[in-house]
């Protein structure tokens, strides 16, 4: 197989030399290779790297072959042809077909353009869109329709995606996972979406503590994933039995050698002996103690050593935890009844009319393509809009929004300082025992919120909310896995499977649906 890319050894860093990842060595042909591990992992670093925008640390990269990269926006003020980067090609033609065209512009025109124009917005499903449809017009599955056309005219022999699912709708992903079955060459994908994941040849996933490569998709990837986990806890605790038999071995060796030095003292002591045989006995074991000392200061180091390596890996590997504090709702109890609700913005309509409630602990998902007012109709129930037609009653002031940046903390507080200002009634035990709950514990509700990453941040907005005195009954949730790694997703599909309140989502993430129980979807 011909290979596009080669990682030797490869290490990254931040701008500021914390190490990302090191000695990664990867070969990637014709082939579709995911890319996984914790937000801060360095995902995207990678593929700037590939891209020739970031220099390694060490070790080495080559390309053989032409590298493109996916745009995950658009330029608003460009029109189709523009965003598809051939305005000055159609120029050079136009100027050709007139007669006016120069030497320079015979020379540069490419004349199957206009064939492989229309049979890449084909394949894309823009068939027949004028080349003068603004940009701005275009809703998000049609803008990454026109991202994904642009790569089919490029044909890159190797084409990278960052996220490449995030805040698209249904139609929007569909087109990527269309990509995926039909692109001719190399893909590789930086993404948390676990229903792309399923459909590439292999994942790498990159850790601190060693990068590992996976044959097989998504479910492949997370049974042995979880075999890696059970091994590490068995390596974890074989660490922790050898360093007892250490400790104890060298606390028995120590015993005995001052036995034996207690001996010596008292034959001195006697006086029965030539002094010079005495001295001889005390200068062996002297010698004998230095020894003995040495070699249990090694195996306790050694032991140490494997201990904490194999503590680390667990770090790694184990489960983040989301433990959500019941509410006790009714199974019958109506929090929402929405009748005949429109909603517009000066001439554009929104949605409506639309008849819905929400009783008890139900998951409803909103559904939608992007600007249809799925958001909106979010805010319609926290009370922060009104319709413009219809009624909109919320029975319940017990509820929690959430959305997708957790606007809720102020990014310049440490997220003890944000629990504290959300809860000023909590004492400081209080508030430490409820981060805790989220896995903030000690030093790490030390850390400021602008720093946490996407899923550290979404478990610290759930610690704030969920320790008031009357956890909410109702949590309103908007993308809330648009910026969360993989396990971070796994850990609030725990955390929410087990709580026993409702939610009001918006999702296009149709594993996580199905994981924490959506049991309706309200399309606008």
């Amino acid at each position: 197989m011909t290979s596009f890319l080669t990682l030797d050894s490869l290490s990254l860093s931040t701008p500021d030399g914390t190490p990302l990842f090191r000695d990664l060595t990867l070969s990637l042909g014709r082939e579709r290779v995911g890319l996984v591990g914790r937000n801060g992992s360095g995902k995207s670093t990678l593929l700037r790297a590939i891209t020739g925008d970031v220099a390694p640390a060490s070790g080495s990269l080559h390309r053989n072959g032409t590298v493109g990269m996916l745009q995950q926006s658009l330029d608003e003020t460009l029109d189709l042809a523009g965003a598809l980067g051939i305005t000055a090609a159609l120029v050079c033609l136009a100027r050709l077909e007139a007669g006016d065209g120069s030497v320079e512009d015979a020379a540069e025109a490419d004349w199957t353009l206009p064939s492989r124009v229309e049979q890449a917005l084909a394949d894309t499903g823009l068939r027949d869109m004028p080349l003068d449809t603004p940009v701005a017009t275009l809703s998000g599955g049609e803008r990454m329709r026109v991202a994904l056309a642009r790569q089919l005219l490029e044909a890159p022999d190797l084409l990278l995606l960052d996220e490449p699912t995030n805040n698209l709708d249904t139609e929007g992903r569909d087109a990527i996972a269309a990509l995926l079955r039909t692109w001719p060459g190399g893909l590789l994908i930086a993404s948390h979406d676990r229903s792309l994941l399923e459909q590439v040849d292999r994942i790498v996933e990159l850790s601190p503590v060693g990068n590992t490569i996976f044959t097989g998709g998504w479910s492949d990837y997370a049974t042995a994933r979880e075999a890696a986990r059970e091994a590490a806890e068995a390596d974890l605790a074989r660490a922790s039995d050898a360093l007892k038999r250490t400790r104890k071995s060298a606390q028995q060796a120590k015993e005995k050698q001052d036995r034996r030095d207690k001996a010596g003292r008292a034959a001195r002591a006697k006086g029965d002996a030539p002094k010079m045989l005495l001295d001889k006995r005390q200068e062996r074991a002297e010698a004998t103690r230095g020894k003995g000392n040495a070699l249990a200061a090694r195996q306790m180091a050694e032991s140490e050593g494997d201990l904490a390596a194999a503590r680390e890996r667990i770090e790694i590997l184990a489960p983040i935890t989301m433990d959500l504090p019941p509410c006790g709702l009714p199974s019958g109890r109506r929090l929402l009844d929405f009748k005949a609700v429109s909603m517009a913005f000066d001439d554009r309509h929104l949605f409506g009319p639309l008849d819905f409630q929400l009783t008890g602990p139900e998951r409803v998902a909103i559904a939608g393509p992007n600007g249809s007012g799925k958001s909106t109709l979010l805010r319609l129930v926290t009370g922060t809009l009104q319709p413009a037609s219809g009624t909109a009653i919320r029975l319940t002031e017990n509820f929690a929004l959430l959305d997708q940046h957790v606007s809720l903390l102020a990014p310049g507080e440490t997220i003890l300082e944000n629990m504290h200002r959300l809860n000023p009634g909590l004492s400081a035990n209080a508030a430490h025992a409820a981060l805790a709950r989220f896995g903030f514990r000690n030093d790490d509700a030390l850390q400021v919120t602008g720093t946490l990453s996407g899923g550290e941040k979404l478990r610290a907005g759930l610690a704030c909310v969920f320790a008031r005195p009357e956890p909410p009954d109702l949590l309103i949730l908007d993308e809330p896995t648009n910026h969360l790694d993989l396990r971070a997703i796994e850990a609030l599909e725990t955390g929410l499977n087990a709580w026993d309140g409702a939610i009001l989502l918006v999702s296009h993430d149709p594993a996580f649906l199905e994981s924490i129980g959506a049991s309706r979807t309200l399309c606008l």
